[in-house]
Order: structure tokens, then C-alpha cells, then sequence
């Protein structure tokens, strides 16, 4: 009986704590702890949303960047910090492919209390505009027709746009060599000096060249046309059927962060994401700003630990 009753103590304890810490939250500045380095689009959709969540929270929001391959830097931090929603991660694919590529993390992914997602960044195919290569089909023709001797390029082994090609080609069946460059400025000129007849790239930094002619987008990966792209079609479309890919991405807070803190965050996040001018500046980077509960967020994030993981292993990609 003295057991149950210092049991239910201790967790009338903990409830009252926990909801001290979420009506006191936040009590500082936030972190953000972003795994890219400045400048990509991943990193201005973080600092596009911040503002909108400090005047709403009465905190400065501030986004840190720490690259490290694979974000397991980032990664470690977060799951190291205090869980008081005042240390958080810009989650996004490659943390939910992590598991598959490295031999060992010091944190489990699945582990992270999710938030929100911020935005999704759909590829794009392409090709040079003298290329004969018209539509997806064309290329998977191509492939079949003369098996192994097609190149694609990607930016390196474990992208989401590298396995974006990966993926392409077990859901075609297309016979094509997938060569890893080191940035995108060099995929680009595989595409323009036929190194490579096809490559696969995030939409964003490609628009300007779709826009101007310099090159010639087959489609994108998205199940939806991008609205500022209505003429380019869907991979899907074109007859790859359940091909929808794209990068992503997020917050998340470290495990056992308390849950009024997370519901107090998710909130601002959607309603920043929401807000017209964020929507504005995302159209422009080519990013569709969409939010997903915590209970969403983390349905999401477990099927795509899963569904890469696949692709991983089809490939027989060796762990790093």
C-alpha cells in the first residue's frame, strides 16, 4: 500500500513539473542546430521561419549550423541536450537514412520527439535541351535498349537525389550507371558536356536553368506538379508509378521532452509555416511549405527509416 501510494507521489510529482516547465517555457533564447552549412535552401527555410516563431514565443529563435556528413554531428547534439525544448534539431531525410549508411550512431533517429515538418523540396529530372531524351519514358527506353551504357548523375552516394535514382531505376527497371559527383555545380556540367544523359537534382537551384532553357526538365518527383513549373510533369504521370520523392524537412526536440512544450512548438510552427509571406518565400525557393502533427511527423519519419533503408540495401550501398 506505502509502495503505491509514494508511486502515485511520485508521478503526481512528475506531472506537476512537467507542466511547470511547459507554462514556463521558453524561459531562454531556443537553438536550432541545423547539419548544413549556411546558404542552402534547407537552411533559409530554418531562418525564414524562425522570426515568425520567436515573436510568437517571446525568445529569440536562433539557427546554428554544424555540417558534419550525414548531419550526425547535429544529430549527437540534440540528442545530448536537455529535453526542454530549448536545444532542437532541423530533422530532415537524411537523418531518417542515417541508420542505413552509417556503422555506428551514438543516438537512435527514431528516439527525437518530432515536432513539425517545415518544408518538402521535390527533384527534378533533366536532361541538356539538345539531348534526345523528350520524357521519363524516353530514358527508360534508352536505358533498356542499350543496358548499363546510360549515365545518370547524382550528387554523392547516399543523397536523397542519389537515391532518388537508385529508386528510379527498381521502379522502371532501367539499366543505367548512377555515377556520384561532388557537388551539384559538377552534375551540372556532366548534363551539359554529355557526361551524363539524365541527372537528378533538387527543384530549387534548378528552376533558373529550366527557366532559361539551359536545360530540360522530363519531370518532377513530387506526386503533385510544382505550381511554378505547371508544364513539367510528374514522374508518375509519365507512368513510374508510386514514385514520390523528396527531400525534407523539420524540428524535432530531444527524447522525453515534455509534451505541452512539443504541442506549445508545433503550434508556432504551423502557424508560421501558414503565414502568407513564409508561403510567398518558399513558392519562390521552390519549396512547399507543409506542417504535419507530431503524431504524423513521426508516422512519416518511421516509413521513411523504412522505405530507404530498401533502397539502401538494393543497391548494396556499404555502410561508411
Amino acid at each position: 500500500m506505502q509502495r503505491t501510494v509514494r508511486r502515485l507521489s511520485l508521478i503526481a510529482g512528475l506531472l506537476v513539473s512537467t507542466a511547470v516547465a511547459a507554462q514556463n517555457f521558453p524561459s531562454k533564447p531556443i537553438r536550432v542546430v541545423v547539419p548544413f552549412g549556411p546558404g542552402g535552401v534547407a537552411d533559409i527555410t530554418a531562418r525564414v521561419v524562425a522570426p515568425k516563431m520567436s515573436e510568437a514565443l517571446g525568445e529569440q529563435v536562433v539557427v546554428e549550423n554544424k555540417p558534419s556528413a550525414g548531419g550526425i554531428i547535429a544529430g549527437q547534439e540534440v540528442a545530448r541536450a536537455a529535453p526542454d525544448g530549448h536545444t532542437l534539431l532541423l530533422i530532415n531525410n537524411g537523418t531518417s537514412v542515417s541508420k542505413a549508411l552509417f556503422k555506428e550512431l551514438r543516438y537512435e533517429p527514431e528516439s527525437f520527439e518530432m515536432i513539425s515538418t517545415i518544408g518538402f523540396f521535390p527533384l527534378v529530372i533533366l536532361t541538356d535541351p539538345k539531348s534526345p531524351l523528350k520524357g521519363v519514358q524516353d530514358v527508360v527506353a534508352e536505358a533498356k535498349r542499350n543496358p548499363g551504357k546510360m549515365n545518370a548523375g547524382t550528387i554523392g552516394v547516399g543523397s536523397t537525389q542519389n537515391l532518388a535514382a537508385q529508386l528510379f531505376k527498381s521502379s522502371t527497371g532501367a539499366d543505367f550507371q548512377i555515377i556520384p559527383y561532388k557537388n551539384t555545380g559538377e552534375v551540372l556540367a556532366a548534363a551539359k558536356n554529355g557526361d551524363a544523359s539524365v541527372i537528378f537534382e533538387i527543384l530549387a537551384p534548378m528552376t533558373s536553368h529550366i527557366r532559361s532553357g539551359n536545360l530540360r526538365a522530363l519531370a518532377v518527383t513530387s506526386a503533385k506538379r510544382f505550381p511554378s513549373l505547371p508544364d513539367v510533369p510528374t514522374a508518375i504521370e509519365s507512368g513510374v508509378q508510386g514514385y514520390d520523392v523528396a527531400s525534407w524537412n523539420g524540428l524535432a526536440a530531444p527524447a522525453k521532452t515534455p509534451r505541452a512544450v512539443i504541442e506549445r512548438l508545433h503550434q508556432e510552427v504551423v502557424k508560421a509555416v501558414a503565414a502568407p509571406d513564409v508561403q510567398k518565400r518558399f513558392a519562390e525557393l521552390g519549396v512547399e511549405g507543409r506542417a504535419m502533427s507530431p503524431a504524423e511527423m513521426k508516422k512519416f519519419f518511421a516509413n521513411e527509416v523504412q522505405r530507404w533503408g530498401r533502397v539502401v540495401e538494393a543497391a548494396n550501398i556499404p555502410k561508411q
